[in-house]
């Protein structure tokens, strides 16, 4: 995720990076215009067209168009956001479970302690591995009896890792190390782990239906690209930026809407899990060994 001041006017309105959409659409943009500027020619220089009101079908579909980019983007948004505050949940969560381990644990539990600070760290690195590209488990902290291969057992990597969590806990209140009013005071931060990745892949598994996607992406298209036929008469080659822009205008919502429909993901925009799960290992290593 890019970090930036908001309030820097300057600075963002000339700023390139390498997913920012004029960079994408700039092929288009370049293709678009040639195209424009060859029906400027044919119909003004050669064929000499005169028809009038050409542009008022486009102001109408334009404004069609528009409102349904607004509902695009906001869809993507909600997305977006729901994901921030899904990891935001995971943060507090993890201090919930450790601040609780280190007041129930006794003083002189310095394994178990251990033990629960590497599982909960490999659970949310884990998490955020299940939500990209899958887990390499040989990435995960080995702690007691769970090692790489333990984690790879399961399929379902952070599952396997829960199961963990789990399976010391239930050790601790069988040895009565802690009660069982502790136990159910714990269990709701163990069972929050399990909720917020359920959400998290809802989001990551339920893009934006298919067709309305598709049709979106032909509208643009057909009003793009029959707006040089109407435009050219009254704009001349001035069209040519014209519809450019518009073209950008449009499109750029579009691709914008693409990227952060999934947070979860590498790209400019997508959510800084790598920086939450540094943060979350941080806190619960310094609640834990504090």
């Amino acid at each position: 995720m890019i970090t930036y001041n908001p309030k820097d006017w300057w600075k963002l309105i000339f700023a390139f990076h390498r997913s920012d959409s004029f960079r994408v659409l700039l092929p288009g943009m370049i293709g678009l215009a040639l195209y424009t500027a060859l029906i400027a020619y044919i119909e003004n220089d050669y064929l000499h067209v005169t028809f009038k009101n050409t542009t008022m079908v486009h102001s109408l579909v334009g404004f069609v168009l528009s409102m349904m980019l607004i509902f695009r983007t906001n869809t993507a948004y909600d997305r977006w956001w729901e994901g921030r505050k899904l990891w935001g949940s995971f943060v507090n969560n993890s201090r919930n479970l450790a601040l609780k381990l280190q007041a129930f644990l006794p003083a002189e539990a310095r394994e178990e302690r251990a033990m629960f600070r590497d599982l909960i760290g490999n659970f949310i690195y884990a998490a955020k591995e299940h939500l990209r590209q899958g887990v390499k488990t040989e990435k995960l902290v080995e702690t007691g009896s769970y090692t790489a291969d333990w984690y790879a057992k399961g399929g379902h990597v952070p599952n396997q890792v829960l199961k963990g969590l789990y399976t010391e806990i239930n050790r601790l209140y069988m040895n009565q190390t802690i009660t069982g009013d502790h136990l159910i005071v714990i269990n709701a931060e163990l069972q929050s782990f399990a909720d917020n990745l359920g959400a998290c892949e809802r989001i990551k598994r339920t893009p934006i239906p298919y067709a309305y996607s598709l049709f979106l992406k032909k509208i643009i298209f057909i009003y793009v690209f029959t707006m040089p036929i109407g435009f050219v008469l009254d704009y001349k080659y001035w069209a040519v930026p014209v519809v450019t822009f518009v073209f950008y205008a449009f499109a750029a919502i579009e691709v914008i809407a693409e990227e952060i429909e999934d947070p979860f993901g590498l790209e400019a925009n997508d959510l800084p899990l790598d920086a939450i799960t540094d943060t979350i290992r941080g806190n619960v290593r310094d609640i834990l060994e504090g």
